[in-house]
């Protein structure tokens, strides 16, 4: 079994949803969380306020964790009738989580947003209308991606991110200055059509583009982490990157987006 089919091994088992219902939530907030205890309740905390007004349900997917995180996403998600939890049995990664937590959503649209509080949820608005707005003017599927013009991150990680970034845009011209910012909006429904696998939440623009769509980048905040660490170092990254880099590049080239002729 991969690890991405370890994803069917979740806490309490939940369906996937083909289409959006009659009941449906304008917008779903995703989050993946790995041992985030701390973070918990400060982030779902500014996640509704940011939303007040937004018809919306929050979905944390904990992705095995060994600390706190169940008990406190059980405790909230009974005070909390916006907030769903589901838990993975075991640690799947970021990726699984993210797609675990998009099939199990109800809304139309798609917010992503780290677990460990430096994505501001307040920006979220703004993606949300940056996305009606690019809609209504260019090519479908559109992501609006978040771009941290000013990172709260260590040298390391921030020399890191940039490295990555030049490497990946020259190999697959996704555009985008940012792709490891987990704030992102897209339709449920649109990602849902583009290839899942491991690490593939650092090319979704590029799974975008190679869909027919297209990727707006939105300057968002960016908070120092109040508490944890991250659990993957910047050598981490960047090994699993460039491997599954050339698998991107693979895919795009062996894929034709079809043109539908409107007169016909």
């Amino acid at each position: 079994m991969n690890r991405l089919n370890e994803t069917m091994l979740i806490e309490p088992i939940s369906q996937t949803r083909s289409d959006t219902q009659p009941d449906s939530p304008l917008l779903s907030v995703v989050v993946p969380v790995h041992n985030e205890a701390p973070n918990l309740q400060p982030l779902i905390t500014a996640i509704g306020e940011a939303l007040a007004g937004i018809d919306h349900e929050i979905v944390y997917v904990d992705d095995g964790s060994s600390d706190a995180t169940p008990t406190i996403l059980a405790r909230l998600a009974a005070e909390l009738p916006t907030l769903v939890h589901i838990r993975h049995r075991a640690s799947c990664g970021q990726s699984a989580a993210v797609i675990t937590g998009v099939r199990a959503a109800r809304g139309i649209y798609i917010a992503t947003l780290d677990g460990d509080g430096q994505n501001d949820p307040a920006d979220i608005p703004a993606l949300l209308e940056a996305a009606l707005t690019a809609e209504s003017t260019g090519p479908k599927p559109v992501l609006i991606a978040g771009h941290r013009t000013t990172r709260r991150d260590s040298d390391a990680k921030r020399w890191g991110s940039r490295i990555a970034n030049a490497v990946r845009s020259r190999m697959l011209k996704d555009g985008t200055p940012d792709t490891g910012c987990g704030l992102k909006l897209f339709r449920r429904a649109a990602f849902l059509e583009i290839p899942h696998f491991n690490h593939m939440h650092r090319f979704i623009p590029a799974l975008f583009i190679r869909a027919g769509g297209h990727v707006v980048s939105v300057p968002v905040r960016h908070h120092a982490r109040a508490h944890g660490a991250s659990h993957y170092g910047t050598w981490d990254r960047l090994k699993v990157g460039i491997v599954d880099l050339f698998g991107v590049a693979w895919l795009q080239r062996r894929w034709n987006q079809p043109q539908i002729d409107p007169n016909a």
